[in-house]
């Protein structure tokens, strides 16, 4: 019999997604992708900073956002989100560990405190959530999780340590975690951005030097603009991708390639 397929399998409708961080930065615009995707979608993060455009841009577009305030890294938290998303929303789909901060230091300098707190954030707090929302995922018959890796996923940085390492350990964690989620019909990828123009990377992009320097290593010859991302989210955690898992994605212009 003849393949079928259609284009719908790349829509999210009925689905409910948690990502953490999906209020700022480029979370905000994986919340944006999943909205107008079809899902609905509980935003999590450490304060309420951008709670009010969230939910004005899914009034906008007739889509369903929840909120959940906490700290990512104290103890129980992602007990506590998984609850708090049931008691919303009463299943979990898709979790986009998104949520992650880098602290920059020469060596000499660098601070322990600064190592573990950007380790809790970046691995720690991933790791925790992606094993609660797996057991949710598992009674219902499979999921999508997908981290949030990065170029430093692959590269050094001799200025954020503990970043570099965590990093590298969200690809090591998604490998792990496809492989022993498989059975229960769980896909986990990552998806690793290049450079972005935000405002997080203009003062990147306003060193003259740095930024012929970055911009010589990326064959598509321009930063990324932050909706370039939001086809490729959306495709990872759609039945389009339901073959794929163990993946880290880049989204870099070709930075890598380089």
């Amino acid at each position: 019999m003849a393949a079928t397929f259609s284009t719908e399998r790349f829509r999210l409708d009925g689905q409910v997604a948690i990502i953490t961080g999906g209020a700022s930065g480029l979370g905000a615009y994986y919340t944006q992708a999943f909205l107008l995707s079809g899902a609905k979608v509980l935003v999590v993060s450490a304060s309420q900073n951008h709670w009010d455009e969230t939910k004005q841009f899914a009034a906008e577009h007739s889509g369903t956002v929840g909120f959940y305030q906490i700290d990512i890294t104290s103890e129980g938290a992602a007990a506590k989100i998984v609850v708090a998303d049931m008691e919303q929303f009463g299943k979990i789909d898709i979790l986009v560990n998104n949520a992650g901060i880098q602290i920059r230091n020469e060596w000499r300098e660098y601070k322990d405190e600064d190592w573990r707190r950007v380790i809790d954030t970046n691995l720690n707090a991933l790791y925790f959530l992606s094993h609660e929302s797996a057991k949710q995922m598992a009674t219902q018959g499979g999921g999508k999780i997908i981290n949030i890796a990065s170029m430093q996923s692959y590269r050094a940085g001799k200025f954020i340590f503990p970043y570099a390492a965590s990093k590298h350990g969200v690809v090591g964690l998604t490998k792990a975690y496809a492989d022993a989620l498989a059975p229960d019909n769980i896909q986990v990828n990552a998806l690793a951005p290049g450079y972005i123009d935000t405002p997080m990377t203009k003062a990147l992009q306003n060193d003259q030097s740095r930024n012929e320097e970055i911009l010589a290593h990326i064959p598509a010859g321009h930063w990324a603009d932050p909706s370039e991302l939001m086809g490729a989210i959306v495709f990872l955690a759609s039945p389009a991708a339901n073959y794929i898992t163990g993946v880290t994605l880049p989204v870099d212009g070709g930075y890598l390639l380089r």
